[in-house]
């Protein structure tokens, strides 16, 4: 490996110096002290220089071997970001144009004792603008991004993370850099380039097996002869297969039936059973050459997307079925958790998919806008059953065809799918994001004779070399070429259908800032909701590392210059205000610090309003429509400390939504929503088996911790993976039945309840916007801390009702068992879970208890 200390030098060479690699220019400098935190402040546009100046990655090595006992030795470059020329002793191996390909350069010829080893990087920026100045047919855009992304042009002439040009919650850091592992590899006879395996469930056989893939490159003239022997010891499984290997590149395929007498266990998606893996041995005994030894998981699991008729509604289903049951998708969407891929370590990766798992879900889409993944992303989703929606990475844009560009995409779609298609995680491959909808809604106001153009590209990159390639190497889950797209029916309307946000096909994006977002009459009565959501600010905490004092406040220009969505602080404010009161205090970080808190509680609000929603959509067709099969909220994490639609803060810390979502995506949960002066109540429920529940049903007045009335009904069925109405009453009669009781008095609380301690959440409806509330009083909380073994124990009090009940612990890294609750009890208790050592009294000092009342 030549991981380690490179040299690095800017263009005229006034900047030297030692840069790691992996890594990338950016995190060199700052590492150096060269440069501020590139996020502190107004840093992504003070430091635009470096993006635009182009880098070169230098260092000599020692051989470690006798070069000349080797017929083939290569210079492998796991990513290169992204547009390089690489030298070994001078000489030009090659040059590099692709972030997400892989390149090997076969150097038996030029390797020495010791070698000078040169990667020349040019500046992301001029190349794709290069690149756009050549394609002289016709345009392609978009040209630039809007201005309140203060980014770079042209990105879609580069083969490179699309949002490192900017985006609507991110800033432009168009990196250079070694950002993967680099190596020299040396083989006599042959060398295993690829191994993957796949399983699948044969219907006729009743019997699952294992495709077995491997890619050689074999470089004696002659073909090579041995064994290859496949061992399952769980499973009692072993073959053997006789095989020649042919000179040049080339694959092996092998067919392995699993032993009918022992039983498989599947793999199974977060909240339906275990994530089983089986050790897997893979001996290669060839007649020349040493012997391999691969050791691997093989995981049992298939994946149907379903498309077909529903009785009483037009157009086609969309959901999934896992091992043959459908499964309900609960998640939301992946964005790269860092503007510099090298900050993101394993632990990165862990504690933001782990907070996903904690939150009940059991799926995430990997955004087109972004990277594909590393290996331990998936591993880790492999290991806590989070299903993966995968994104090829192209987004919101319109794409070049040319032929070097689509041989630089069919080498890319290729390296990508053999690494990633042994991971039961990933359920689908998906073309892009939003491009069929931007050609469709014609975002980029082609004239309409010119549109064919555009239509002839989008199925020549996405249908006749992206998806032609897919099949061919994967045949183990489906495709679709878009997100929104209508699926079957976009493929009859030519690949791009004359709406993608038809709610009676395959996916849709929906996004309204206007409307109030407690209306669930707004939404669309989907098939599938892969995107959807509302921005909030980050805690006060997380923006405090990257601020000055100056900048505290919701109308600053630090505020104004890290909110990339255009008026989207404005928005912000316009949902608080339908239901809540701004707040008013003089003290300009106290006002701040409240703004902060009623983003966030705005924004949970209206996300679990509008998932709840899609959630109880899931078992009915009304006019026409229904059968919501998936809510992938829009988005999960952050990129940088800013404002955006993210329910997992940068650095992993959970925003008020995210806390939310753990409800809201519980296994069994009671949904309220009111319809026309009714009352409705739905068991909305993913657990395998019917239950007989109690509804709990409890109204409160908001100047009393003693309840008004309470109801509980028995007998309740809560129906296995469906959503059923349970409870239906006029508000007028449950007003009366509580005494005392108006619509701006009261609130009502609910929950399911069952035996052996089988228990919902405890949901809330609110009968009026919180802003005409009457008899809310100002609550005296209080916490004690206390430690028990490796968590802490939140004890806490009130004197009155307290809606959103928030605590906060500042930059102490960790998470609570819950959050931005409703409190009507004199006592609750929550837990700290914590990320890194800390005490009591840390905690107690850091500790910020906040309910709706103290921002008045």
């Amino acid at each position: 490996s030549l991981r380690g200390s490179w040299r690095l030098g800017n263009g005229n060479g006034s900047v030297v110096l030692r840069g790691e690699v992996p890594g990338c220019v950016h995190t060199a400098l700052y590492r150096r002290g060269l440069i501020q935190d590139p996020y502190y402040r107004f840093n992504d546009v003070a430091y635009r220089w470096i993006s635009l100046d182009n880098w070169t990655y230098s260092r000599t090595f020692k051989t470690p071997f006798d070069v000349r006992k080797w017929q083939k030795v290569n210079l492998v470059f796991e990513g290169v970001d992204t547009v390089a020329q690489i030298l070994i002793n001078n000489i030009t191996l090659g040059r590099t144009d692709n972030m997400f390909n892989r390149y090997s350069f076969d150097i038996t010829s030029v390797i020495k004792e010791v070698n000078f080893v040169e990667v020349s990087f040019l500046s992301a920026i001029s190349y794709a603008a290069e690149q756009s100045r050549c394609h002289k047919a016709y345009s392609i855009p978009p040209a630039c991004p809007p201005p309140v992304q203060k980014g770079e042009c042209h990105a879609n002439f580069i083969r490179k993370e699309q949002c490192s040009f900017s985006w609507d919650w991110g800033p432009s850091f168009p990196t250079q850099g070694i950002w993967k592992d680099i190596r020299i590899e040396a083989y006599n006879h042959y060398h295993l380039i690829y191994f993957s395996l796949t399983s699948f469930f044969v219907k006729s056989a009743q019997q699952w097996s294992l495709e077995i893939e491997s890619i050689f490159d074999v470089v004696s003239s002659k073909p090579i002869a041995g064994l290859v022997t496949v061992n399952i010891p769980k499973l009692q499984t072993q073959q053997t297969f006789s095989v020649m290997l042919q000179p040049g590149e080339g694959s092996i395929v092998l067919l392995v039936n699993i032993n009918k007498s022992s039983t498989v266990e599947a793999w199974w998606p977060n909240g339906h059973g275990k994530q089983t893996g089986y050790n897997m041995t893979t001996t290669f005994i060839m007649e020349t050459g040493y012997q391999i030894e691969k050791f691997s998981k093989a995981y049992f699991r298939t994946v149907e997307l379903v498309q077909e008729p529903i009785p009483g509604s037009p157009g086609l289903s969309f959901y999934f079925r896992i091992n043959g049951r459908p499964i309900f998708i609960k998640g939301s969407n992946w964005i790269p958790a860092d503007s510099f891929q090298d900050r993101v370590t394993y632990d990165t990766l862990w504690l933001l998919l782990k907070s996903a798992a904690d939150a009940n879900m059991n799926a995430l889409r990997v955004w087109g806008g972004g990277v594909y993944e590393q290996d331990e992303f998936y591993n880790i989703c492999d290991e806590l059953g989070i299903m993966i929606w995968q994104d090829f990475m192209f987004a919101c844009a319109l794409y070049p065809t040319d032929q070097n560009y689509l041989e630089s995409v069919r080498a890319e779609v290729s390296y990508q799918v053999r690494r990633l298609k042994s991971h039961p995680s990933i359920i689908l491959w998906s073309g892009n994001n939003e491009n069929e909808a931007a050609i469709a809604a014609n975002w980029f106001s082609i004239p309409y004779a010119d549109r064919e153009v555009y239509i002839n590209d989008y199925v020549m990159l996405y249908v006749k070399n992206i998806r032609e390639i897919v099949l061919a190497e994967d045949k183990s889950r489906p495709f679709v070429a878009s997100s929104p797209t209508n699926g079957l029916e976009s493929v009859k309307e030519g690949w791009v259908s004359q709406n993608p946000y038809d709610t009676h096909y395959g996916d849709t994006h929906f996004y309204d800032y206007s409307s109030d977002c407690w209306n669930w009459t707004v939404y669309p009565k989907t098939r599938f909701a892969s995107e959807y959501g509302f921005q909030s600010w980050p805690s006060f905490s997380t923006i405090k590392q990257v601020s000055s004092t100056e900048d505290w406040s919701y109308t600053s220009n630090f505020s104004l210059h890290r909110q990339h969505h255009e008026n989207g602080n404005d928005q912000m404010l316009q949902q608080i205000r339908l239901h809540f009161k701004l707040p008013q205090s003089t003290d300009p970080v106290k006002k701040f610090k409240d703004m902060i808190y009623l983003t966030q509680v705005m924004q949970a609000q209206c996300v679990k309003t509008e998932t709840e929603f899609y959630r109880f959509s899931q078992s009915e067709i009304i006019k026409g429509e229904g059968r919501t099969m998936g809510a992938l909220y829009w988005q999960l994490n952050d990129i940088w400390q800013a404002p955006s639609w993210a329910s997992l803060e940068y650095g992993g810390k959970w925003k008020l939504l995210h806390y939310f979502a753990q409800n809201f995506f519980a296994p069994l949960l009671p949904v309220a929503y009111e319809d026309k002066g009714v009352l409705y109540i739905y068991s909305v429920s993913d657990l395998h088996v019917d239950h007989r529940l109690t509804l709990r049903v409890v109204a409160h007045t908001w100047s009393s911790l003693e309840p008004v009335c309470t109801l509980a009904k028995d007998g309740v069925t809560a129906k296995a993976q469906s959503a059923v109405p349970i409870y239906e009453e006029s508000i007028t009669d449950f007003l009366e039945r509580c005494r005392n009781c108006t619509r701006k008095s009261c609130v009502i609380t609910f929950c399911l309840v069952g035996e052996g301690g089988l228990q919902s959440p405890v949901n809330h409806h609110f009968l009026s916007s919180l802003k005409d509330a009457v008899g809310l009083q100002k609550s005296q909380l209080s916490a004690s801390v206390s430690q028990q073994d490796d968590v802490y124990i939140f004890a806490l009090q009130t004197t009155a009702i307290a809606p959103f009940v928030s605590l906060d612990v500042g930059s102490i890294k960790g998470r609570f068992s819950d959050n931005g609750f409703l409190m009507t009890e004199k006592k609750k208790v929550v837990v700290f879970y914590p990320w890194e050592p800390t005490s009591v009294e840390e905690l107690e000092k850091s500790l910020t208890l906040t309910s709706l009342v103290d921002v008045i």
